[in-house]
């Protein structure tokens, strides 16, 4: 009977043993977390700021540094505030980030774990200024993640941001992201003004990710006013697909809606555009290829559908053939027989410029036996349908009009052939 208790003597012992180690464990850990406790509170703000920035830039490959009063608050989320953030790759001229403020709080467990897993409580930037080139050129010298994405469970706020594109530029921006979260929806509002040589476009967006980790679920909805000095487009847009981000930035499929107004002067023209394809980013552009295009809208609008390319970066591609349901009516009316034909309007359209459509458009249009082959002022136009009532009957356009047959003033011609000068367009 006794070897029951020497037998059970040894696990007992080997127990025991467990709990002094976790004891000595967790006595090591509380240690750890007194001294980073005790080293927070004796360094002053303008020594850990400095340090922290140092760390997570060399952990980033960047130059991280900031001027004015720091500032370091601790309790729950441990906080930080820094003035004058500058961020640039090493050595190189221009940075990718400035600002005048920067406050990041996150939890403790992130600060034990040194940021593994990266958990942030709450970012807000004060007058953020990023650039675009030299953010792309730090990008692509950097390996690839693991797909994983940080949390924010307070968000991400910026107040009067600068984004800086090269030829275009987006100001006055808004930002409020309330939290991200990888298993959660994303949702975020932006509002700001978008800036180029040619155009100015006042923006309200709201957009939603339903699956952050997959990218599905997709959309963005809100109200876009593109402007000129004599023109400006009051739209209301959506976008929508499934997002993907592995080796570039797209959108498979996308889905584009704008519904709005043509104002010029006392011209008010409403129309309807939807565009469908895959939407891709790469070097600077956004392409559409293969886009399919649909445009409706009454009066002066046609009823277009048509398939083709379309690419926007320092210029606009467009590159569509399609079709025209019928002759629009707020257009001049056809000589017979081609006014009495009922058939539709092959249609093709070619252009390469910026964005306002200040270059000439090339453009095919073919019905039963009428062919046109020109150009087209696009700016000419709208100002054309401003004045159409006191104008010219004809809209502003350069080309041939070739036909089988056609009546005038009662007279029957066959064999027609009939070049279109517009005089602005060919004056040098």
């Amino acid at each position: 009977m006794s070897a029951t208790p020497r037998q059970a003597g040894p696990p007992q012992a080997r127990r025991r043993w467990r709990r002094v180690l976790l004891l000595l464990c967790a006595a090591a850990l509380a240690l750890l977390a007194l001294l980073s406790l005790v080293v927070w509170i004796a360094l002053p703000p303008e020594r850990i700021v400095p340090m922290v920035l140092a760390r997570v830039g060399a952990s980033m490959g960047l130059e991280i540094s900031a001027k004015g009063d720091a500032a370091t608050r601790l309790g729950r989320h441990p906080s930080i505030v820094v003035r004058e953030l500058v961020v640039r790759e090493p050595g190189a001229a221009r940075p990718l980030l400035r600002a005048r403020r920067v406050l990041v709080a996150l939890p403790w467990r992130t600060i034990r774990g040194l940021g593994d897993p990266l958990e942030l409580v709450r970012v807000e930037l004060d007058a953020p200024e990023l650039d675009v080139a030299a953010l792309q050129r730090w990008l692509a010298t950097r390996p690839p993640g693991d797909g994983r994405l940080p949390t924010l469970t307070r968000g991400l706020q910026a107040r009067g941001a600068r984004i800086e594109g090269g030829s275009w530029r987006v100001e006055s921006l808004s930002l409020d992201l309330p939290q991200l979260r990888a298993d959660a929806p994303v949702r975020a509002r932006a509002s700001g003004r978008y800036v180029d040589a040619s155009m100015r476009a006042p923006f309200a967006l709201a957009a939603t990710l339903q699956r952050p980790a997959s990218g599905r679920g997709f959309a963005v909805v809100g109200a876009v006013t593109p402007t000129r000095d004599d023109w400006r487009l009051p739209a209301r847009v959506t976008l929508s697909g499934a997002l993907h981000w592995d080796e570039a930035l797209a959108l498979l499929p996308a889905r584009f809606g704008a519904g709005g107004r043509f104002i010029s002067g006392g011209t008010d023209i409403p129309f309807a555009l939807g565009l469908h394809g895959p939407l891709r980013a790469h070097d600077g552009a956004w392409s559409l290829l293969p886009a399919g295009v649909a445009l409706r809208g009454g009066g002066l609008v046609p009823e277009l559908d048509a398939r083709g390319r379309l690419a926007l970066g320092h210029h606009l591609l467009l590159q569509l053939d399609g079709r025209i349901a019928q002759w629009p009516d707020g257009w001049p009316a056809l000589p017979p027989p081609m006014g009495a034909s009922r058939q539709p309007l092959g249609l093709s359209v070619s252009y390469l410029g910026l964005v306002d459509f200040s270059a000439a458009l090339s453009l095919r249009v073919a019905r039963d036996d009428l062919r046109f082959d020109g150009r087209l002022d696009v700016p000419a136009l709208a100002d054309w349908a401003s004045n159409m009532e006191r104008g010219s009957l004809l809209p502003p356009l350069s080309g041939t009009l070739e036909a089988d047959a056609m009546e005038i003033s009662g007279a029957r011609l066959e064999g027609v052939s009939i070049e279109f000068e517009d005089e602005e367009a060919s004056a040098p």
